[in-house]
């Protein structure tokens, strides 16, 4: 995404005039707007909008995926700045915005100003809504993703629910707005190549929060052993779903079924690009080995979250 500053402040430039001002707090009053539909006709949006969606490996035809939210009410001339793609980076140096007349003015992260802040940043519910799609596609295309069987779906099988989740409060600053949680699930194929599938978690949007979902993540009719683990990721912005498949999916081919469960969160954390697991949220945690009788509280490899998860038998059709 744009980091020089240049969309912030022509958006900030556009707020000159009272009247722009409050069309744009009518328009943010209940949560994020569309930045293409809020400020039309400027160039640099769509730019932006056309680098951001190449940037996340998504489709040119998706359309915009920039939005601008209130990241901070208050009174007196409004500012706009761009979301900082690194949690760690925005917390020490501060993040730069910008005026109605297009000075910049320099915000703390770890302290809310009293001046209203509008915030351009990635619409990660779109992001995620396109990408894993793509995700899927590219890993079913290189033969990776996990298919059930037919047979266990026709007579039952057994899954795994989560019925409570919650992960530990990661400090993030004031800009950054609901998280957008999706985890990838391994397990050893029906034909003994290891394969992942990808579940969305659309309701994990804060840390701190515990979430009951009753959501089934795991569905152990497309796994030849009785074991799956769970990779749990964040879009914070940044994640180039074709370039996570593609890594993920080089990575389980070369793997070899030895006859016998073997773990594969460390083969799918060694496939994140090591940008994305250190100073930044887009790796949150992992579970080793879930069962068919998992049952009870598991804490995550990394501490930072926890699930109550218990065994759900699907029935067939």
């Amino acid at each position: 995404m744009e980091t020089d500053g240049g969309l912030a402040q022509q958006v900030a430039r556009s707020l000159a005039t009272p009247q722009a001002g409050q069309r744009l707090a009518a328009a943010t009053a209940s949560g994020p707007a569309d930045l293409l539909t809020i400020v039309p006709g400027l160039s640099l949006a769509r730019l932006t909008n056309q680098e951001t969606l190449a940037a996340k490996g998504l489709p040119a035809s998706s359309g915009s995926i920039l939005q601008i939210r209130l990241a901070n009410p208050g009174l007196g001339e409004p500012l706009v700045a761009m979301s900082p793609n690194d949690d760690a980076a925005g917390i020490a140096g501060g993040i730069v915005a910008y005026d109605p007349r297009g000075r910049a003015v320099r915000l703390d992260t770890a302290a809310r100003p009293q001046r209203p802040v509008y915030v351009i940043e990635v619409d990660v519910d779109r992001s995620v809504e396109l990408g894993l799609p793509v995700l899927r596609r590219e890993l079913a295309a290189r033969g990776v993703l996990s298919q059930p069987a037919v047979t266990a779906a026709a007579t039952g099988y057994w899954a795994t629910k989560i019925t409570a989740v919650r992960l530990q409060d990661d400090k993030e600053p004031w800009t950054k707005g609901a998280a957008e949680i999706f985890s990838i699930v391994g397990g050893w194929g029906l034909d003994g190549v290891a394969t992942a599938s990808i579940v969305q978690m659309p309701y994990l949007d804060h840390d701190g929060t515990t979430y009951y979902p009753n959501q089934l993540v795991v569905h152990f009719n497309a796994y030849k052993y009785n074991l799956a683990d769970i990779v749990m990721m964040e879009d914070d912005g940044d994640t180039n779903y074709q370039q996570l498949a593609i890594a993920i999916a080089n990575v389980l081919l070369t793997l070899a079924d030895a006859g016998a469960y073997a773990p594969l969160v460390t083969a799918i954390l060694n496939a994140i690009p090591t940008s994305w697991r250190m100073d930044d949220p887009d790796y949150v945690d992992s579970w080793y080995t879930l069962a068919t009788s998992s049952n009870g509280r598991l804490n995550g490899a990394a501490a930072n979250g926890w699930m109550d998860v218990e065994p759900y038998w699907v029935e067939p059709l």
